[in-house]
């Protein structure tokens, strides 16, 4: 199923964002530059409207101050997609956690299946349950070593396994919880 937000009145946006992030979800942001797709997680990150459909989330520097690479390529491209981290691709997005060159692709060196949903997006990973297609909204500077990043969701993937009789989503979502990490039903 897909979900074009700009067909969805605001009451639909807030149930569909609202029941998808969750407290403290991980962000595992895909951009693409050059060829190249990068894959990070973000844990920073959490809804912040619902009309228009914003999310936010927080990027920081690499350790020699330049911009991580995720932030240089929504800064040049404009575009990501969220995907959310489930108990399935937890250890994977752990090792998408560490630094590689620019011109390594995470997705490439750890084997992460990925499927291209929406044309001029970079594609979803292949066994998450939800994933938000999103364009740059603004950048805020707070002055600090992170980037604050809004960005609005065009269109949300949804698994049609997870979704109950009533409408209603049944993720099984990995949050941050302190330096660890725990499902839902563990919170």
């Amino acid at each position: 199923m897909l979900k074009d937000y700009t067909k969805l009145d605001a009451t639909q946006i807030y149930k569909l964002m609202s029941q998808t992030v969750i407290p403290r979800p991980i962000a595992w942001i895909v951009t693409e530059d050059e060829g190249i797709l990068n894959i990070a997680p973000f844990s920073y990150f959490i809804p912040l409207s619902s009309k228009p459909p914003i999310v936010i989330v927080s990027i920081g520097h690499k350790e020699d101050a330049t911009p991580k690479d995720t932030l240089a390529n929504i800064r040049k491209n404009k575009k990501a997609t969220i995907c959310f981290v489930n108990e399935t691709n937890l250890e994977l997005m752990k090792q998408t956690a560490l630094s590689l060159p620019k011109e390594e692709s995470e997705i490439e060196k750890f084997h992460i299946k990925t499927t291209p949903i929406i044309k001029d997006f970079p594609p979803i990973v292949s066994s998450t349950q939800s994933a938000l297609f999103v364009t740059l909204y603004e950048e805020l500077d707070l002055k600090g070593k992170t980037i604050p990043l809004l960005l609005e969701v065009q269109s949300q993937y949804i698994d049609d396994k997870i979704i109950n009789d009533d409408g209603s989503l049944q993720l099984d979502n990995i949050a941050r919880v302190g330096k660890e990490f725990a499902t839902l039903e563990k919170i």
